[in-house]
């Protein structure tokens, strides 16, 4: 009898310590990138430029063609990395981009969720949608839940469209770097959207006017078409880290010396809010804060970015150097950019002050000629007077 109480004392602890120890849910590895990790644009056919963008990152800032060789509108792009058409190092990654996209798209379990993604919070996983596409209207919000190594990875059978001025929000140490969207067919971002995560997009991907993307945009069998988009491709740091990207506008002064705007764009590729946020440009003294501390708190979180500017009025070509730096976790962290924008020379400008007016030509012209011709006429007067 004793032995039989035992035994049943010995059952009902192992059931309330079941019941008392919460299940642990088995993070979401990340997707391996392989070497498109340096690519922020990378596509099959073509890629489309319109109006001025800016790549770069951390990461890389790498632009990539494969079989294509058509780039029409690069030279309004504004890059840190390097232009690859149609060669091996585009083919290779282009291959990296097949394994990723599978990758992804083999993940389990998966969630079904509306197609909506707007208007709700979602923790890491692994998420799709009865109708196989998903779409973005409005503020989607990660939630990290405290973990930086979880991702969040999407998948769509077709297509993946968000709105016009729609937001992704992360918050809880929710990355960049750890968010993932398989499309099974092309991939649209809305007018001024601000988009967040990697895209394998079996098709195409459009992003359209102003449409800002942290994370990059990887297109297997068609087109990437850009206009006047910013896309910042950062790694992954535990701990501290900044990102700058610098442009000008306009990128050129082909009538000769005018004023210049620059813009500075400050992210937090790392998981520790960053205090005593600064940029500072070797040539421009008065750099200014103009918008993106959310919160008001002063401190750069990794889901925010921050927008400075500054003026200055340019006599000739100049290379100017912009640093960013921020303290997180004891640590004082920068980074640094540069921008050249280019001055033509006019033609017909005014003449130096020691060059001889055309008028003052012109009179001169004109006197010597009527000497000649009161020479004439005295040497004529003689030879018949």
């Amino acid at each position: 009898m004793l032995q039989k109480t035992r035994f049943l004392l010995f059952v009902m602890v192992l059931l309330v310590t079941a019941v008392a120890v919460p299940t642990v849910c088995m993070a979401v590895p990340t997707v391996n990138l392989g070497s498109t990790s340096t690519f922020a644009v990378l596509a099959g056919t073509t890629i489309t430029n319109t109006g001025p963008t800016t790549v770069s990152g951390s990461a890389g800032g790498d632009l990539g063609l494969y079989p294509g060789t058509s780039f029409p509108g690069l030279a309004q792009v504004t890059r840190s990395g390097e232009v690859h058409l149609a060669d091996t190092v585009a083919s290779q990654a282009k291959d990296a981009l097949v394994t990723a996209y599978d990758d992804a798209a083999g993940r389990t379990p998966v969630t079904i969720i509306p197609t909506e993604l707007g208007g709700t919070t979602l923790t890491p996983g692994v998420y799709a949608s009865t109708s196989g596409t998903f779409q973005i209207t409005g503020t989607l919000t990660l939630n990290g839940q405290g973990n930086p190594d979880e991702a969040f990875i999407f998948l769509t059978d077709s297509t993946l469209v968000t709105a016009s001025d729609s937001t992704v929000s992360l918050i809880s140490d929710a990355r960049p770097c750890r968010i993932f969207w398989k499309v099974g067919s092309s991939a649209t971002l809305g007018t001024n959207s601000d988009f967040v995560g990697h895209i394998f997009a079996l098709t195409s991907i459009s992003a359209q006017t102003g449409a800002s993307i942290r994370g990059q945009l990887l297109a297997r069998n068609g087109a990437v078409t850009l206009d006047t988009n910013t896309i910042i491709n950062s790694i992954c740091v535990i701990g501290p880290g900044i990102h700058v990207t610098k442009t000008a506008s306009p990128a050129a002064l082909t009538e000769g010396p005018d004023s210049v705007t620059y813009t500075y764009l400050v992210s937090n590729p790392g998981t520790v809010d960053l205090a005593n946020v600064s940029v500072a440009d070797d040539k421009i003294s008065d750099v200014a804060f103009v918008s993106g501390d959310t919160n008001n708190d002063g401190l750069l979180q990794p889901s925010e970015v921050w927008v400075y500017t500054a003026e200055d009025n340019l006599e000739a070509t100049t290379t100017n150097t912009a640093t960013a730096s921020g303290t997180g976790g004891g640590t004082t962290v920068s980074d640094t950019t540069s921008a050249t924008v280019e001055v033509s020379t006019v033609e017909g400008a005014e003449l130096p002050d020691t060059a001889t007016p055309w008028y003052s030509l012109l009179i001169a012209g004109f006197a010597l000629t009527m000497v000649g011709a009161f020479g004439w006429w005295r040497a004529t007067k003689k030879t018949h007077g």
